[in-house]
Formats: C-alpha cells, structure tokens, sequence
C-alpha cells in the first residue's frame, strides 16, 4: 500500500470510531444540527444496513423515506423493494425499468413499506466536508461494518 494512501485510511479512523459512538436517532428526526456534508448510516439494531454520503445529509435522509419520495429519490428504499419482490435484474430499456416496475401494484407496496422501514431504522452521521475522504470513509465504513445493501459497481 502507498504511504500516503495508508495514512489516508489511518486517518478515517477517528471519524469512524466518532460514527459508532454516535447516539442514534430516526432519518425523520435528525436534529437540526446535523452537519451538511458526510457520512451517514442506517441500522437496524445492531445490523448495520446501509451507509452513505451526501453534501446535504438531512435531505438524502428524507429522499430516502418521505413519503412522496420517489424512485428516482430513495434508492435504498428502492433497493429494499427490489429484494422484497424478487426483481433483482436492472433493466436500461423500457421493459423492466424502473418506471414500469412502480406501475407493477406489488412492487409499488413494497417500496411503500422499504420507505417506512427506512424511517423505523436507527441514522448516524459524521461529519466529512473533502469529497476525496467522504468517498473513502463511506467505503471503509460499508466494508468495516459489512453493510449487506451497499453496492459499489459500476452500471
């Protein structure tokens, strides 16, 4: 490992710890001192689900699981939606995409219920202005804590 990369990943650390440390509370319900830019992370209990990253974290907390959230807008949600239902194949055409699998009545009640699932689920957050090190913590965080719903390929 490069040196200046390892000291990169060293210096995550402390924001991490200061992560896991963090007293929880529900997406809904964030004080209105939450940072602007950083890392977030959604559990369940002790399972950690999903982490991460935005520039204005009290609104992607919402995108996740308002109510009038779209597809388009709560991706997690979407995600969840796409296990509960069993379609897992991402489609780039028409047939199958994600605008004709809202109109499909099943999948519309489970990403109704992947929304308020997201808003029964404990967030913290960190703060981490650097876009560079807010990419890098969200991945050390999602491989550290194994968060079974983050996805790092490419599409």
């Amino acid at each position: 490992m490069h040196p200046t990369f390892a000291s990169a990943i060293e210096r995550l650390h402390p924001s991490f710890e200061a992560l896991l440390a963090m007293e929880p509370c529900r997406p809904r319900k964030v004080p209105s001192s939450i940072t602007q830019a950083g890392i977030y992370l959604l559990s369940e209990g002790s399972q950690h689900m999903y982490v991460g990253r935005s520039n204005r974290i009290r609104k992607r907390l919402g995108n996740h699981c308002r109510i009038g959230a779209t597809y388009k807008m709560a991706a997690f949600a979407f995600r969840l939606a796409r296990l509960e239902t069993g379609q897992l194949k991402a489609s780039y055409k028409p047939a199958g995409s994600r605008a004709e699998l809202m109109e499909d009545p099943k999948f519309r009640t489970a990403f109704e219920k992947a929304k308020d699932r997201i808003r029964q689920m404990d967030v913290r957050y960190v703060s981490e202005p650097d876009p560079v090190r807010q990419a890098l913590l969200e991945v050390y965080v999602a491989i550290a804590l194994r968060t079974p719903h983050n996805d790092f390929d490419t599409h």
